[in-house]
């Protein structure tokens, strides 16, 4: 269950805590009447509050988790933009051939780079382009070390910016990766069927009908649900993370 509501598209998980919900609710207010018309008396108003309690607590903290993966991914890009052009600058104070070799391997790499960032293609395409990255690190490595036995006497930053930027590409594919766990939506959407099951139980309780008003609340928690997973979902979400950091460093590499 929890695999399912991290794997669905966002809106479509929030359909389903939508209906969900007011299933609940329709419960809560049934369960309500009965005990109304048992002339029973309802458990203490102090748990039912606890519970909407914790269900703000439970949105306010996944929100929170997703909005800082989808600002450590925006990091990342702005990281491994910097990780590329410092090795670009090093490489321009290379001799000739290696120079041109590792300019042309660079911009070939930034290309590369920014359809892997945007994750909107399937699993089997971004495997090939990761194949096709980790081949460039390879030739790079040749070309640096052609540097190297050349004599080059920017040995140490060469080395050292070849190692970032490899490094960065490992950070930045290891951050679009990560997502919420799936306990905590799972106990999120238990959190938010209970709660509308307590506000059903209460209303039905008081002989109070207000679908309205309940409707309204659902909604408002599936809206902060629906952007909670799109920005738990990079590779299709409507929340996306800018590649402008590299675009105008490959506009910078054509100049």
């Amino acid at each position: 269950m929890s695999r399912l509501l991290t794997d669905l598209d966002p809106w479509i998980a929030a359909a389903l805590f939508a209906l969900a919900m007011l299933a609940g609710w329709a419960v809560g207010w049934w369960r309500g009447r009965s005990l109304r018309q048992e002339a029973r008396e309802s458990p203490p108003r102090k748990f039912d509050d606890a519970i909407l309690a914790l269900l703000g607590l439970l949105l306010g903290f996944t929100f929170a988790m997703s909005l800082g993966k989808h600002d450590h991914r925006r990091e990342m890009v702005v990281a491994d933009s910097n990780a590329i052009g410092d090795f670009y600058t090093c490489v321009s104070l290379l001799k000739e051939p290696v120079r041109g070799k590792l300019q042309a391997l660079a911009r070939q790499y930034v290309e590369h780079r920014l359809p892997v960032g945007q994750f909107s293609m399937d699993e089997a395409s971004l495997q090939r382009k990761l194949d096709e990255i980790q081949e460039m690190h390879h030739q790079m490595q040749l070309r640096v070390g052609e540097a190297v036995d050349g004599g080059t006497p920017v040995v140490v930053p060469l080395v050292n910016t070849f190692n970032a930027l490899t490094s960065s590409h490992a950070a930045r594919l290891a951050a679009g990766r990560d997502r919420l766990p799936g306990i905590i939506v799972l106990l999120l959407f238990l959190a938010a069927v209970l709660s509308m099951a307590v506000v059903g139980k209460q209303q039905g309780a008081a002989k109070a009908w207000r679908p309205g008003s309940s409707m309204g609340f659902a909604v408002l928690v599936c809206m902060v649900v629906w952007v909670t997973l799109d920005l738990n979902q990079p590779d299709r979400s409507w929340i996306t993370v800018s590649q402008e950091p590299l675009q105008r460093l490959l506009k910078g590499m054509e100049k």
